[in-house]
């Protein structure tokens, strides 16, 4: 039985019971997952959100420049993990460390609600951590493009937590520079790949920019595939598996 996940906005979220996954929100300020778990874990997503947020905060309120710089920023010793995880993907994919938040936050309780779920699904804002059992299908939502409900991208069976992360230029509130209506990456790194999604998707603006944008995605250690949609083009390299939704 496949599962299917949609990057879109949140009303989206059907949390629909079946396949033995138990669906549930959590938001905390402006942390909003969606998780999908073999058990109801609301307490643990909460109190692990909160942990990753307060290591985030502290490294912000230590140096500003890790909340508004939109270029890399320099390591610094002292940083949590949670923020350190941060500025080396913003440092590898040429973003600030922000561009990393919401992959870090879905990869931190993600990995800290294995102890209770062998498979999860957490979706914080179109980023994913996935480790599950059976095919994932993630649907790519990219906004008024005829791809959009239509096509996604198979995820088989992985012992390994996987992030699947999204960024546009048409779709939500998240800073572009670019006009892709999807820019997708696949990495085991779900910060890393949150940064790069954001790069990618800043370098797309006309449909020659696809090729080119998605080379320099896959050429950054830690990237596994990107898929781009630009209007009723679509383009994918790497190690993805594309396919309609049924």
């Amino acid at each position: 039985m496949n599962e299917t996940i949609v990057f879109q906005s949140r009303d989206y979220r059907d949390f629909d019971q079946s396949g033995g996954f138990k669906a549930f929100r959590v938001a905390v300020e402006t942390s909003d997952l969606y998780v999908k778990a073999l058990v109801s874990l609301e307490r643990e997503t909460e109190a692990l959100i909160r942990e990753c947020r307060s290591q985030i905060e502290w490294a912000i309120s230590r140096r500003p420049e890790f909340l508004t710089s939109l270029v890399p920023v320099e390591e610094d010793p002292a940083d949590p993990p949670p923020a350190a995880r941060m500025v080396r993907a913003g440092r590898k994919a040429g973003t600030g460390p922000m561009a990393a938040v919401a992959g870090e936050v879905a990869d931190y309780v993600g990995r800290g609600l294995l102890k209770w779920s062998k498979e999860l699904i957490v979706e914080n804002g179109g980023d994913l951590f996935i480790q599950v059992e059976r095919p994932v299908m993630v649907g790519l939502y990219a906004g008024s493009s005829p791809f959009t409900g239509r096509v996604g991208v198979r995820i088989q069976p992985t012992v390994i937590p996987l992030g699947v992360c999204t960024s546009s230029g048409t779709v939500g509130p998240s800073l572009s520079q670019g006009k892709a209506d999807a820019a997708t990456v696949i990495s085991h790194d779900v910060a890393l790949a949150d940064a790069v999604a954001t790069a990618l998707g800043n370098r797309i603006v006309r449909p020659s920019d696809l090729k080119p944008a998605l080379k320099w995605a896959l050429d950054i250690s830690g990237v596994m595939a990107a898929a781009a949609i630009l209007g009723d083009t679509i383009a994918a390299q790497g190690d993805i598996e594309l396919g309609p939704i049924a």
